[in-house]
C-alpha cells in the first residue's frame, strides 16, 4: 500500500522528481533543487521511513515506486521527469519500468541497476547502536558514532537524521534526541534495498546515468544490464567525484542535467 510522501515544490515549469539516496532527506539533495527550480517545477520528496514522511513496515522497490505514482496521481501529474541520486535513482528506475507512461525521462545519479553488496554495515551498527539516552548534543552523538564511521562528512551526513524531542514529548529515561529514519525498518529491509530494480520489460525513453569518476557504483560490467533496460540510456561521467557528485560538482552536475531535461 502507497503512502503519503512529506513533499515540497519549488519553481515554475514542466514537472521533476527529486528523490534522496539512503539515510538522506529532501534536504541532502537542496542545492541542485535550487538549481534547477529555475526552469522546472521541482517536486522533492522524503522517501518512506525517510526524512518527514511515514514510517512503515515494508520497503522495497516496488513499494517505494508505488509511492510515487501515488504521488503524481494526488498531485495531477500525468507524466514526469524523474532525478534520483543513489537508492533514489533506483526507485526512479522502478518507476520507469514499472509505469513507462507516467515518466518522461529519467536522470539516474551514480547507481546501476544492478544488485550490491553490503556496504552500510558499519552504517547500520553505528546508527542502531548509538545510545541516545547517553546523548545530551549533537557532539556526544558525533563522539559516539566516530567509533563506527571515519570520516567526518559521513557522520556530518547521518547525524542530519537526529532530531530534538520536543519538550512536551520529553519522557524521563529516553533521552533528548531521537532519528527521523525508521532505523529497524530500514536494517531489517537492507537486503532487499541492495537488489536490483524490477519489471517486466525495458523502458524505451531517454535515461542519463551520471557517474563520478572516483566511484565504483557504476562499472563497466554493469553497462549490458544498463542497456538492456534502458535501451536509450547515456552516460556521462563527472571528472574529479565520487558518489556525491552532485555536491562536489555542483556546476557540471546542473550543466548536464540541464541540458538532458531540455532535449
Amino acid at each position: 500500500m502507497s503512502v503519503e510522501l512529506n513533499h515540497r515544490i519549488t519553481g515554475e515549469g514542466a514537472p521533476l522528481i527529486v528523490l534522496h539516496g539512503l539515510f538522506g532527506s529532501m534536504d541532502n539533495l537542496g542545492g541542485i533543487i535550487r538549481r534547477l527550480q529555475e526552469g522546472w517545477q521541482v517536486h522533492a520528496l522524503d522517501q518512506r521511513n525517510h526524512g518527514n514522511s511515514p514510517h512503515t513496515e515494508t520497503m522495497d522497490y516496488p513499494a517505494m515506486a508505488a509511492d510515487v505514482v501515488a504521488y503524481m496521481d494526488a498531485q495531477g501529474l500525468d507524466k514526469a521527469a524523474i532525478l534520483g541520486h543513489s537508492m533514489g535513482g533506483k526507485t526512479a528506475m522502478q518507476v520507469a519500468l514499472m509505469a513507462p507512461e507516467r515518466v518522461d525521462r529519467v536522470i539516474v545519479a551514480d547507481i546501476a541497476p544492478v544488485a550490491y553488496k553490503p556496504r552500510h554495515d558499519a552504517i547500520l551498527e553505528g546508527l542502531t547502536s548509538l545510545d541516545l539516552t547517553a546523548v545530551k548534543t549533537r557532539r556526544d552523538a558525533d563522539r559516539l558514532l566516530a567509533e563506527y564511521v571515519e570520516m567526518p562528512p559521513v557522520r556530518q551526513f547521518l547525524l542530519k537524521n537526529l532530531e530534538r524531542v520536543p519538550e512536551g514529548e520529553q519522557k524521563p529515561g529516553e533521552g533528548l534526541y531521537r532519528w527521523r529514519l525508521n532505523l529497524p525498518v530500514i536494517e531489517a529491509s537492507y537486503p532487499k534495498l541492495a537488489l536490483a530494480p524490477e519489471g517486466d520489460g525495458p523502458y524505451n525513453g531517454p535515461v542519463m546515468f551520471l557517474k563520478g569518476e572516483d566511484s565504483a557504483y557504476i562499472q563497466d560490467k554493469h553497462w549490458d544490464e544498463i542497456r538492456r533496460l534502458f535501451p536509450s540510456a547515456e552516460l556521462q561521467i563527472i571528472e574529479g567525484t565520487g558518489h556525491w557528485l552532485h555536491a562536489e560538482k555542483p556546476d557540471a552536475f546542473e550543466a548536464l542535467c540541464r541540458a538532458f531535461l531540455k532535449q
